[in-house]
């Protein structure tokens, strides 16, 4: 499993999880679209941004491995702001490839791309 090393390993001054110390020994969290309700917390919002600011300070629009980057926090943007690479994608895999869709982040996180 690669470690992104100089990622966030959460949102600062929360319990919001970024990334993950070790492989799970149980079996790899399958990365999958999470739906996204407009009664989201506002913490559940930021840690969203947070997030996404974190990809793009550390990927831009380059595909990257989904290595120690925590599955459910990346299920919250799968599908929509952060897309697959790979076809077919693997869920399942550390290895897997994803990028961000640059133009649907925009939209939705405005905030993480300094706008």
């Amino acid at each position: 499993m690669l470690k992104h090393r100089g990622f966030p390993g959460r949102l600062p001054g929360t319990d919001f999880q970024f990334v993950i110390r070790r492989p799970n020994p149980k079996g790899i969290t399958p990365i999958t679209r999470r739906e996204r309700f407009r009664d989201r917390k506002p913490a559940d919002r930021r840690a969203d941004a947070g997030f996404m600011k974190a990809l793009w300070e550390n990927f831009g629009d380059q595909p990257f491995e989904r290595g120690n980057l925590d599955a459910g926090r990346l299920s919250w943007l799968f599908g929509r702001e952060v897309v697959a690479v790979d076809d077919p994608f693997d869920p399942e895999s550390y290895e897997s490839l994803l990028v961000i869709d640059v133009d649907v982040a925009r939209r939705s996180f405005p905030e993480a791309f300094g706008g």
